[in-house]
This record gives structure tokens, C-alpha cells and sequence, in this order.
């Protein structure tokens, strides 16, 4: 059996199984204007970061924030709480800056 054939007994399986029917987002179209307004040598470097098993430090960090606002979630502690909104801050503060200098970079 080829593996393209191997790979669609796996998903059709999984369709069986009900695995795919409550996706986020299912029936509506995907959204790729992000993807393809982005400079083509910069979704190269990210595909191969991705294939490498890394992420973008702008992921990563979106990655912190994120685990960061759950931790906070999680808090009753009104001390570890302000220690956690002082990290969350800055972790923003650190992706906003990024985010600025790259629209830059790319206008200039």
C-alpha cells in the first residue's frame, strides 16, 4: 500500500470515528491573507523552522503570554498575581516592540 493511500485509511477512519466533526471554525473558509501578505522569504524561513521542530521568537513569546494569562487565570494570591501581570506585561511589551520593527523593516 503507497502511503498516500496508507494516509487517507487513516483520515477516513478518523472521519468514521467522528474525530473531525466538532473542529473549530468547520465549514468556514480559512482565512490565508495573513500567510500570503507576508514576504515570501519570511514564510520560507518559517516553513523550515517549523520542519526543524522551532518556532519564531514571536511565537514562542505569543506562547508565554498565553500560558502566562491562564497562570493568572489560576491565581488567587493577590502578590503572585501582580508578579504575573508584571511578566505578562512585559512579555507584550517585548512582542509589540517586535512587531513594530518588522512592520518598519518592511517599509524601509
Amino acid at each position: 500500500m503507497s502511503l498516500e493511500k496508507a494516509v487517507e485509511a487513516i483520515i477516513k477512519e478518523a472521519q468514521e470515528r467522528g474525530e473531525f466533526d466538532n473542529l473549530k471554525g468547520m465549514g468556514q473558509p480559512l482565512d490565508l491573507s495573513a500567510y500570503f501578505e507576508s514576504p515570501e522569504d519570511v514564510r520560507m524561513a518559517h516553513s523550515m523552522l517549523k520542519n526543524a521542530g522551532m518556532v519564531p521568537v514571536e511565537v514562542e513569546l505569543l506562547q508565554e503570554i498565553a500560558a502566562l494569562k491562564e497562570r493568572l487565570d489560576g491565581t488567587f494570591d493577590e502578590a503572585q498575581r501582580r508578579k504575573i501581570k508584571k511578566i505578562l506585561h512585559e512579555k507584550q511589551l517585548h512582542f509589540n516592540v517586535m512587531l513594530e520593527r518588522q512592520k518598519k523593516q518592511r517599509k524601509g
